[in-house]
């Protein structure tokens, strides 16, 4: 704990005096590399880091517009949660996001047995860890140490009973990491095989796992070993793959893809300046703020012509700085 706590205090030094020096020659330029992950993200570049910054720290408050301007950031509603059931065709989870319900409350009445309306704040924040991290085939513990992260400390049966609760209640979406697995096969053998419930969108191919972009997920160098497990080459190394993480992979990758078309439409009318995973923040003039909330809010619940009933939502905010919006 002292080492990442020394580290992270030496980051915040090393990336406060890198500030300052870019504030003493003007515009902070943003660089970031096209598609740095393996996912298709962007990534940050040339040691400034913009991707991972502090959400309260006085960094991201350092960041400002230029004279008369605001910074807007819209962040994709739970973008992974609503695509990954959509691909999976959930249907009534995806015609709860869609409807706008509390998917956080219906998903800890399964859990505790009560109805929506007698679910307490504590059990809301399970059922959102559940929600929002099982969706790719996380286990117990792993379940059980996301939520002492936020204080909440369950015994390892009941994250097991947990989990068990959101694979039986959803189940088209373990069916997916299946069809996962048996695509790792496919693309072993240069073989095709169907994922998902929606071939337009993202389909196996001997190439890899195409997606809307008309890019590829690729998995060079995949193997199996004597146990059945895969593993691919990466820049670091041979890394296991599996069903669940193939899911969480192509999940990312479409949400990706919708993020740039948002990002392109929104540029057509206000300044965008950057871009961190689900969100895109841009510059308005102040006296256009309300107008440009409304538009940014339309382009980032837009649907592409591929998508037209993938549920997408955001949240909008505004700021004198980065750290205000």
């Amino acid at each position: 704990m002292a080492a990442r706590l020394g580290t992270k205090s030496t980051l915040e030094e090393t990336r406060t005096t890198r500030f300052i020096g870019i504030a003493k020659r003007g515009n902070m330029p943003v660089p970031l590399r096209y598609y740095a992950a393996h996912t298709g993200r962007w990534g940050g570049d040339d040691k400034l880091n913009l991707q991972n910054l502090p959400r309260s720290g006085r960094l991201k408050q350092a960041i400002v517009p230029p004279d008369g301007h605001v910074i807007i950031n819209a962040d994709s509603s739970q973008i992974e949660a609503r695509t990954v059931a959509w691909l999976a065709g959930q249907e009534d989870l995806v015609d709860a996001f869609d409807k706008g319900e509390d998917v956080y409350k219906i998903m800890a009445s399964a859990i505790y047995g009560k109805s929506v309306e007698e679910i307490t704040k504590e059990e809301r924040f399970v059922g959102k860890t559940t929600i929002l991290g099982a969706g790719y085939g996380m286990g117990a513990v792993k379940f059980q140490t996301q939520l002492k992260v936020f204080g909440v400390d369950l015994p390892e049966e009941e994250c097991q009973r947990i989990i068990a609760v959101y694979r039986s209640t959803y189940p088209s979406i373990p069916a997916l990491w299946k069809q996962a697995q048996k695509a790792l096969d496919a693309l072993a053998y240069g073989q095709t095989t169907p994922i998902g419930c929606h071939s337009d969108v993202i389909s196996v191919t001997e190439s890899g796992i195409r997606l809307p972009s008309g890019l590829f997920l690729r998995y060079p160098g995949l193997e199996q070993d004597s146990d059945g497990q895969y593993s691919y080459k990466t820049r670091m190394g041979k890394t296991k793959i599996y069903g669940g993480k193939v899911t969480e992979n192509f999940t990312q990758a479409v949400a990706r893809c919708v993020i740039g078309e948002q990002m392109l439409k929104i540029a057509k009318q206000y300044k965008v300046a950057l871009t961190v995973h689900d969100s895109v923040v841009c510059i308005a003039k102040e006296g256009e703020v309300e107008e440009a909330v409304s538009y940014v809010t339309k382009c980032m619940q837009w649907r592409p012509k591929w998508a037209q009933t993938l549920p997408l939502t955001c949240e909008v905010g505004y700021g004198v700085n980065y750290g205000k919006s």
